[in-house]
């Protein structure tokens, strides 16, 4: 009797939330057909592809295709770009998202929603358009910056598309112009569920916008920054590669500062048509990545135990 009561109960909660359950369904099966059936094609970052034989028919030959990652002059470049960019992305793109949201917080009315949508205009536009709007400023012949900003400090027009060393800055800073505003709505949301109680008590006690940013905002906002921090050093191995690929303008004189290892792997490919390489980098880095999310993690746990992920 006991147990026909509890199967019931059960079956009146299941049913209860059936229309929740309805509504994860889209995205349960987008998950399993785009992150979950492809992963037998695992198998290709081991083996030498041969699209007659297919991927269980090609020949089985170990780790012998990372070694195009690691023995190749170019490792060590390639590993370094990827890596420092994405730390300093990191760091730009949080700290300008958290600056943002906070200012867009204090903002009413039509404004704040006319700024909440251009701001987030940027993170739509198509890699290959914000490459030629990069080159509009940055044209030896025609750019905006060689005639109109340069001359007015008496600096000569520079080649851009020549000089390596320029672009890990236009890098950062178009980077953080295309990416802050999706982070910054995240922010955003999150500052809007605070409650107000905490700012109007801190407003009689005469604190100003600034202490209240300091030991108001950013202590509520530590565990979405945690988290954010989290899933951006799981993919700290990746590149954008429309970034690195389109706003450079595939420019072989700027390889020892844009080239990474997304846009290596790709060369190679067009080059060498070795979908095994190309696979095995895939599997790197996503065993990279989540390496260092269980490291990440972990650090935080030790620190905050409440802030981490799991």
């Amino acid at each position: 009797m006991g147990k026909t009561k509890k199967r019931h109960m059960t079956w009146k909660k299941f049913r209860r939330y059936i229309p929740i359950y309805i509504l994860m369904l889209p995205g349960l099966i987008y998950l399993f057909i785009n992150n979950y059936m492809p992963l037998p094609g695992l198998s290709v970052a081991f083996k030498q592809y041969n699209a007659k034989l297919g991927i269980y028919g090609s020949k089985w030959v170990g780790f012998k295709n990372f070694e195009y990652l690691f023995t190749t002059n170019d490792a060590f470049v390639i590993t370094r770009n990827t890596i420092c960019y994405n730390l300093a992305f990191i760091v730009v793109n949080t700290v300008m998202a958290i600056l943002v949201a906070i200012i867009l917080s204090e903002l009413t009315g039509k404004i704040k929603k006319f700024y909440q949508s251009a701001i987030l205009l940027p993170n739509l536009i198509s890699s290959v358009i914000i490459g030629y709007l990069v080159f509009a400023f940055f044209s030896v012949e025609n750019g905006f910056v060689n005639n109109k900003i340069l001359p007015i400090f008496g600096i000569d027009p520079i080649s851009w598309y020549t000089e390596p060393k320029y672009w890990p800055f236009i890098l950062v800073f178009v980077s953080a112009w295309k990416s802050v505003g999706y982070n910054c709505i995240i922010y955003l949301s999150t500052l809007m569920g605070f409650d107000r109680s905490y700012y109007e008590s801190a407003q009689i006690d005469g604190a100003t916008k600034l202490q209240q940013i300091r030991y108001i905002t950013l202590p509520l906002l530590r565990p979405t920054i945690i988290m954010l921090t989290l899933m951006a050093v799981g993919r700290i191995f990746y590149s954008d590669f429309g970034l690195f690929y389109q706003v450079p303008m595939n420019q072989g004189a700027l390889y020892s500062t844009t080239q990474t290892i997304d846009t290596y792997v790709y060369r190679g490919l067009l080059q060498l048509g070795n979908i095994s390489m190309s696979a095995a980098a895939g599997v790197y880095q996503s065993i990279v990545g989540f390496i260092l999310v269980l490291g990440a993690n972990l650090l935080v746990r030790k620190i905050d135990k409440d802030s981490a992920l799991f």
